[in-house]
């Protein structure tokens, strides 16, 4: 067995065996025990470890951007409601904060590289602060970034926290370098909270960021076409009436006149893995898009829920992709 999946939700335990079986991600095995029940001897042989694994986009995504099955390396995406604006926002009181628990099994084991995922809210950062605290405690060396899912060319924003610990970089090896050498804090990125942009484009790398002056507040402003959102929520809903919002939309027949499939790698509203998105018209008045061939909820249509519950609380595959990529350039 390569892979260990933790997730105590049937339906997505249920979904990961089949991504298994059918080589989408890492093979395995899942175990559907709650994270508090895990001893460190539960995750004996197994190369990597992923965590709260909802339907395996971590694994997924390591595969996407080079990161072989048999490197070793724990991910995990700890509950986000108690510090979500969304939820009821129980924050470190709240019964679903499940950092302890993993951070106990870290403690034990030590994994070389973690990668983790949190909401982007003030909530949220005061978790990542506490994990750092704590990650840095057991000498590894930390970073994170704030980057939205528009900013790697989807219709949506999805704010949120990206961060890796490596336990290199505290040991002098070439991984992120120690925070407390010298008594300066290195951040990799901070704050990409421009939903036109990303913090750090992929491969334009973190090494530059070393001084705490530079690295403590920098948003790169539309670092190219392929991150643009469409302004699905705001005038982009004008398009049937003629107009083409900021240049960037020209509705959804845009394609079928310009004779265009779609498949190019030009500009538009939506480009990359999103560019073939079908374009509804809600009752509001804005178009939204959808993934091509979607059909409406219908009562009675389980399933169908099933699955968007399940993409709901899932990674952006791109956006964790795009984030793997330019780590691994430093670890």
């Amino acid at each position: 067995m390569t892979a260990y999946y933790n997730e105590i939700a049937p339906f997505c335990a249920a979904w990961l065996t089949e991504l298994i079986r059918a080589g989408h991600i890492a093979p395995g095995e899942v175990d559907t025990r709650s994270i508090e029940d895990v001893c460190p001897a539960d995750l004996s042989g197994f190369t990597q470890c992923h965590f709260f694994a909802g339907i395996g986009v971590w694994s997924y995504a390591l595969r996407r951007a080079g990161w072989s099955d048999d490197r070793p390396v724990w991910t995990g995406n700890c509950p986000c409601q108690p510090f979500s604006a969304a939820g009821k926002g129980g924050g470190f009181a709240d019964e679903r904060h499940l950092w302890p628990a993993w951070y106990h099994l870290i403690s034990l084991c030590h994994p070389g590289v973690i990668f983790g995922e949190q909401v982007a809210s003030p909530d949220g950062l005061a978790w990542l602060d506490l994990v750092q605290a704590d990650l840095e405690a057991e000498a590894y060396a930390c970073g994170a970034v704030d980057i939205c899912a528009a900013g790697v060319g989807a219709p949506h924003i999805r704010q949120r926290l990206y961060w890796v610990a490596d336990a290199e970089g505290r040991r002098g090896g070439a991984g992120l370098c120690d925070p407390r050498q010298g008594g300066q804090r290195r951040h990799i990125v901070a704050n990409g909270r421009s939903t036109g942009g990303l913090a750090t484009p992929p491969g334009a790398g973190w090494k530059e960021l070393a001084s705490p002056g530079e690295a403590e507040r920098r948003t790169v402003e539309r670092p190219s076409t392929s991150c643009r959102m469409a302004d699905a929520c705001s005038d982009a809903g004008r398009a049937e009436h003629g107009e083409e919002p900021g240049g960037r939309y020209e509705g959804p027949t845009h394609l079928a006149k310009s004779g265009s499939d779609g498949k190019e790698h030009g500009t538009g509203p939506t480009d990359n893995y999103w560019r073939a998105a079908d374009w509804l018209l809600c009752r509001d008045g804005k178009w939204r898009p959808v993934e091509p061939g979607t059909c409406p909820l219908a009562h009675g249509a389980a399933a169908r829920v099933g699955r968007l519950r399940g993409y709901g609380n899932a990674i952006v595959a791109p956006q964790a992709e795009a984030f793997i990529k330019v780590a691994m350039s430093v670890l």
